[in-house]
């Protein structure tokens, strides 16, 4: 029997792939990897950058592809046989991984190039190019011992095992919950939508009543709108504690284990901590450099921040004579204030953001800004009925780069958004291969009386995803390695966070901001609210984010051998950004998938890092209008199609003529006056 992984493919056969596809695949692939590796290492002639680290660049080609479509089917439409077959092929790769990086042949040749570098005449992108691989040999394990060589084999295997159980636990505790509700006034508060959202979900699992579940487009409304306490109280505390039982789904010792590996690998390649480790491959470089970072808009943030739950709190007690705020109340009375203030809620704006035409606006304002065309497709094939398949043209209508869009939560997939490719960009014999992109989003599905309508927030994380595609779609570079989104991690963030600024500019809403039922365009002064209300809490909103970042580095930026336990050990690492009384029941680090489980670990900081530099580089639009093609064609060719064939801070210095500059940042976000 043929397996459809194996036989050549371009947009992935979804259709044709079984599960019991996936291991013999696997296998397969990485014999072929590890002959072609063999190929390299074998070859009689002297050690060049084509016969050695083109020909490793290129490698493996067949294996990144089943592992793209195993992975991102993994996180998007999961079952319990795929987490079992990731659960046994995680180690296989990372055993491969590390047959590569600890291959001394094969190191010996990246070496002879490397040392030869001068005399190569390479161009920027083969600069680079040998750089990073030589790199990725000696920061994992080249110059080791034979015995150290061995325990970092230990631990790499360990951690891909032990990544993917935090991970899988917390998708089973959002899965296992469910907030089951039988009495009306139970729903006082809630906006019709979402209480049709929760019939629905009830009466999809056979239960009279409605559901509330830890998904985010059910939980969040919930917190926002529901008036009664008891339950908000209830549904903060399951969601805090994902992780944080004591049970069998319980994530604290593989918190703990996780960051210890972590500290042990740094320390075995020579690091002081894994911080030390992984910022040499970013923008920031060091740790002093993130923690002064996080310190500097910690004192910017934390006076307003303080000032802002003042009137929260007051705000609360007048209302309904609450005078100490907890977790479960800051949604609800912040956003009983936001109306108060502005007369603006979510529900006013939903009918305006259909999320069809939430869809067309942000590929019109890549349109406008990029000269890009957008086609759907209906004869590719799809994981699932939901997903929406593109093809995405440029101006001159050659095609760039197919397009997934997947919107909605179901069981099996993980929640959050995320942009992912099913296949990177690069150009081989003469011949520009293009990308296939994916967008990953868990929006409120459509009910029988309305379609899918979003929240602004959701808008926003709409366009934040469709910013990473577009570092995809529009990539342009010889390796995929250097392709697209990889790049610093600091860095990844600056097109997605830039695509945000539209949402809140008169020109853009105007080009799909339009009511769901009448058509009407959304009113100027509802559009005026939007801005007014953009800078609403916002040092609340920076001590938060500055908070997971301060978390983040506490357990990378330091030996974590000494803690004893994970709750106290983050309260302590909170203890600057707190505002609120701490909840004994409930834990940020056992749910925390981004550093646990995603690439994020001691990576958090780069969201406030990036919207330094996207408030920088917006403001140059705003200098010369919002869709001025000029500004855009710089920022395409500069930062989008360029992805990591150079150090981002001389890109992004090509971009904007100088560094970015903190003050656009605080300036927008209301915490310092603009003079002049």
């Amino acid at each position: 029997m043929s397996n459809p992984l194996l036989i050549p493919f371009d947009a992935a056969p979804f259709s044709k792939i079984e599960n019991k596809h996936f291991m013999p695949a696997f296998v397969e692939a990485i014999a072929t990897a590890r002959n072609e590796i063999d190929h390299i290492t074998a070859s009689k002639e002297k050690p060049s950058f084509q016969n050695t680290i083109e020909a490793l660049e290129f490698s493996g080609q067949q294996l990144d592809r089943i592992s793209s479509v195993f992975f991102n089917l993994n996180s998007a439409e999961t079952n319990t046989e795929l987490q079992q077959i990731a659960q046994e092929i995680s180690p296989l790769l990372s055993e491969f991984g590390n047959d590569i990086m600890l291959n001394t042949q094969l190191f010996q040749r990246v070496k002879s190039v490397y040392k030869h570098k001068d005399d190569l005449q390479l161009n920027t992108e083969q600069q680079t190019l040998l750089e990073k691989r030589y790199k990725s040999f000696s920061r994992n394990g080249a110059n080791l011992a034979a015995d150290k060589k061995e325990r970092l084999r230990e631990i790499d295997t360990e951690l891909s095992q032990l990544k993917l159980k935090f991970g899988e636990n917390v998708l089973a505790e959002t899965n296992a919950y469910e907030l089951h509700i039988t009495s009306k006034s139970d729903l006082e508060g809630l906006p019709d939508g979402a209480i049709e959202a929760a019939a629905q979900l009830a009466k999809s699992r056979n239960k009279e009543g409605w559901l509330i579940t830890l998904d985010y487009p059910s939980y969040i409304p919930f917190m926002k709108y529901a008036k009664k306490r008891a339950l908000r109280k209830e549904l903060a505390l399951a969601f805090g504690s994902k992780g944080f039982k004591n049970d069998a789904l319980d994530n604290q010792e593989i918190v703990l284990k996780i960051a210890t590996l972590r500290y042990e690998r740094a320390n075995l390649l020579g690091y002081d901590t894994h911080a030390h480790f992984v910022l040499e491959e970013r923008m920031a470089k060091r740790p002093e450099t993130v923690i002064s970072f996080l310190n500097e808009l910690l004192e910017k943030a934390k006076p307003a921040a303080k000032q802002e739950f003042k009137t929260l709190t007051a705000f609360a007690k007048e209302m309904d004579g609450i005078t100490q705020l907890q977790k479960w109340d800051t949604s609800y009375y912040s956003e009983k204030l936001k109306q108060k203030l502005f007369d603006l809620d979510d529900e006013i704006l939903k009918p305006y953001f259909e999320l069809k035409n939430v869809i067309n606006g942000v590929f019109q304002v890549a349109e406008k800004l990029f000269d890009l065309k957008f086609e759907e497709v209906f004869d590719v094939d799809k994981y699932h009925d939901e997903v929406k398949t593109y093809k995405i043209y440029d101006g001159n209508n050659n095609f760039l780069a197919l397009f997934y869009a997947d919107f909605h939560p179901r069981p099996g997939k993980r929640g959050g958004a995320w942009m992912t490719s099913y296949k990177p960009q690069y150009q081989q014999a003469g011949k520009n291969i293009r990308p296939h992109i994916s967008n990953v989003c868990n929006f409120g599905k459509p009910t029988p009386s309305k379609p899918s309508l979003l929240t602004f927030n959701e808008v926003t994380t709409l366009f934040h995803e469709f910013g990473h595609a577009l570092h995809g779609i529009l990539a342009n570079t010889t390796y995929p390695g250097l392709s697209g989104t990889s790049v610093f991690w600091d860095f990844v963030e600056l097109p997605s966070q830039l695509m945000e600024n539209w949402c809140y500019e008169k020109e853009a809403l105007e080009l799909f901001a339009t009511h769901y039922e009448t058509g009407a365009s959304i009113p100027m002064d509802l559009i005026q609210k939007i801005r007014e209300s953009a800078t609403f809490q916002e040092g609340m909103a920076t001590l938060r984010q500055l908070s997971f970042g301060f978390l983040d580095m506490a357990w990378h930026g330091k030996d974590p051998s000494l803690v004893a336990e994970v709750k106290a050990y983050e309260n302590q690492a909170f203890e600057n950004t707190s505002l609120l009384p701490d909840t004994p029941q409930t834990c940020m680090s056992t749910s925390f998938s981004h550093i646990f489980q995603g690439g994020y670990s001691s990576g958090y900081y780069s969201y406030k890092w990036a919207e330094v530099l996207d408030a920088d580089a917006f403001a140059y639009f705003q200098e010369n209008g919002i869709f001025n093609t000029e500004v855009a064609k710089k920022f395409e060719e500069n930062i989008l199609s360029k992805g990591g064939t150079e150090d981002p801070m001389i890109l992004y210095k090509r971009f904007r003529g100088s560094e970015p500059k903190i003050e656009a940042l605080l300036i927008r976000a209301g915490l310092l006056k603009k003079t002049g």
